[in-house]
């Protein structure tokens, strides 16, 4: 399982798809939801908006991470 640090209350999933790696831009968020299956806390999301929580877990193209809050993350 792969960490994922915020420095922050939360992240969107927009957001956070984009900061893996798996979108090239907060655009191709929508589609790319649409398009393939992704969890978060084991419940299939499709909103860009979906605010993660340290303590969240998120699984998209056979990788998971576990969202962690650590004040010193760089956004």
């Amino acid at each position: 399982m792969n960490k994922f640090k915020i420095n922050t209350d939360f992240i969107t999933l927009g957001q956070f798809l984009k900061a893996t790696d798996h979108i090239g831009s907060g655009g191709e968020a929508k589609f790319f939801l649409f398009e393939n299956e992704v969890l978060v806390n084991g419940e299939k999301r499709t909103e860009r908006g979906k605010k993660l929580f340290h303590g969240d877990k998120v699984f998209v193209e056979n990788k998971e991470y576990f969202i962690i809050y650590d004040s010193k993350a760089n956004a």
